[in-house]
């Protein structure tokens, strides 16, 4: 019992260093530029493309409203909840677009962070590009289709506040844990046995969605955390 308690006790604790360590990092100058960015590149994108493309962006949120079984034939939800779709599904595909960047290219700034922190740490290989956008889409694909199947459980109270952390985390956990673990663990399994971890750490990671322009930082903040958390687990076992 004690021995189960002191491990608790020390997943908190590791936990609350990574997280500490993972904010004072990504307000550094070299990620606060990178997230920028990738975040404002991404939102001016889809502000263009939605903008030239509205009249049919609305028709297709129009039809998607009137097929959803129940809420889609309430005259007010056709007119208020047309408007918040729009707007929603648009936000949603700024964090699928930032997600995809950030597994990209973030790769330089997670070795320097690695070198600063884990002096020790060594790079045993790279994401392959393919695997990683292979990911990313994968990740985005899912993620838009729940959350349009499922999109009337986010105006339940609290149930929908975490359906939609769980439904964020989907887009950061498997590319983080590709794009961070490939760098450093050459061990299938031993990254095999992270990845539960990682669950943890991108739906931390995700709390920045709940805050407009702040959600840009979600994505490269997971595979901080993650960085951390792998690094630091590394570096204890080995000390």
């Amino acid at each position: 019992m004690s021995a189960s308690k002191t491990n608790i006790d020390k997943d908190e604790t590791g936990m609350q260093k990574v997280i500490t360590k993972s904010l004072s990092d990504i307000l550094s100058p070299m990620v606060l530029s990178f997230i920028l960015k990738v975040g404002l590149g991404s939102i001016l994108f889809w502000a263009v493309t939605l903008t030239f493309s509205w009249s049919y962006y609305e028709r297709l949120i129009a039809g998607y409203i009137q097929k959803i079984p129940f809420a889609g034939s309430w005259e007010w939800f056709q007119t208020s909840g047309a408007a918040l779709a729009a707007f929603l599904i648009g936000y949603m595909l700024v964090i699928v677009t930032v997600s995809i960047l950030t597994s990209l290219y973030s790769e330089p700034i997670l070795i320097k962070l690695a070198q600063k922190h884990y002096p020790g740490s060594t790079v045993v290989g790279s994401p392959a590009i393919v695997t990683s956008v292979l990911l990313s889409i994968k990740a985005g694909l899912v993620f838009l289709l729940l959350f349009l199947f499922t999109f009337p459980l986010i105006f339940i109270p609290i149930l929908g506040q975490v359906w939609m952390l769980w439904l964020w985390s989907l887009l950061i956990k498997e590319p983080n844990t590709y794009d961070v673990g490939s760098l450093f663990i050459s061990d299938k399994k031993i990254l095999k046995q992270q990845k539960k971890k990682a669950w943890l750490t991108a739906m931390v990671a995700s709390l920045f969605n709940y805050i407009p322009l702040l959600n840009i930082f979600a994505p490269l903040f997971g595979q901080i955390m993650f960085l951390h958390y792998l690094l630091g687990r590394k570096q204890t076992t080995l000390s």
